[in-house]
């Protein structure tokens, strides 16, 4: 038998809690972009977005690392990925919003666990280890728990398949950032991507306003939609991603998608702080989740060898 040291089991510890703190970061961008969505047609919400993430990312990057690093930086890659990753995901996750509430959305990435792990299983020849099972089957039972905790409904109408492409496009992005861009640091990487994203996404939601007239309700957007929309990119999306990239780097896409099942619970804990009802079943689906998330890297569970 073996087991992990402790030596090994405090980073492990602590990037399961920076994955906490990504997915409790995120989780907070979906009630506020309840705010923005009704004026706001979903390619420009998604540049604005990923615009204002790229305008505090970028001067970071910048002073942290120096300007030879941000002009060595493979960006044709990074925009690519980042389309992916982040305009993509963001435009489906925007359309989910507009047909769906903010839990029920937040409910259908209980997926992203199963999209991961079989990415890695197929793609990095990564056993599936009793461990692996054991936790993905209580992160997943945590989800559905959640689920009916969260009183939301799943149908399988629009809403609901933006949700599965947005997570989709997200989990595989996620990897691939680590993946193609090695040399950069989680930082970079996060910026790059991002950057790239916003570049992609303002001359798309140009060309959608000159072909289709879909321009923001400007005169609609007061201080209260733009701090919505500010926590969306900037928190939601600028930070929540640069403590995912460090996690994602550090426990691969499989174990760390497994916390996103647990966001339904943060986004019932964000609600309840503004007023609304505690939810004891989504309590318990998130405790479920994290105890799988653990299972899974060998944690809690040795493994024979």
């Amino acid at each position: 038998m073996t087991a992990i040291s402790p030596t090994t089991q405090r980073p492990l510890l602590l990037a399961n809690l920076i994955c906490l703190a990504s997915m409790v970061v995120w989780a907070a961008g979906l009630p506020a972009a309840d705010l923005i969505l009704p004026h706001m047609p979903p390619v420009a919400l998604t540049a604005g977005r990923a615009t204002l993430a790229a305008l505090v990312l970028l001067p970071l990057w910048w002073l942290v690392e120096g300007r030879r690093a941000v002009l060595r930086a493979n960006w044709l890659a990074g925009a690519w990925i980042g389309f992916v990753t982040l305009g993509l995901a963001s435009f489906f996750i925007v359309i989910a919003l507009r047909y769906n509430d903010a839990v029920t959305v937040a409910i259908v990435t209980a997926v992203m666990p199963v999209i991961g792990i079989l990415l890695e299983c197929i793609a990095d020849k990564r056993p599936f280890t009793r461990s692996l099972a054991v936790g993905l089957v209580l992160s997943v039972g945590g989800g559905l728990i959640a689920v009916s905790g969260a009183g939301g409904r799943v149908d399988f109408g629009v809403g609901i398949l933006a949700a599965l492409a947005s997570t989709l496009c997200y989990t595989w992005g996620s990897r691939e950032t680590v993946r193609a861009l090695p040399g950069l640091t989680p930082l970079g990487r996060s910026s790059v991507t991002i950057a790239g994203c916003a570049a992609v996404a303002l001359v798309a939601a140009v060309g959608d306003g000159l072909i289709r007239g879909q321009w923001p309700d400007w005169q609609a957007i007061g201080p209260a939609e733009f701090a919505g929309l500010a926590v969306f990119g900037i928190g939601s999306l600028a930070i929540s991603q640069l403590l995912w990239i460090i996690v994602v780097g550090r426990l691969g896409i499989g174990a760390a998608s497994m916390h996103s099942n647990a966001t339904p619970f943060y986004t019932m804990v964000i609600v309840f702080l503004l007023g609304g009802a505690w939810n004891w079943w989504q309590t318990l689906g998130a405790a479920i989740v994290v105890l799988g998330a653990l299972i899974a890297q060998g944690l809690l569970i040795r493994e024979s060898r």
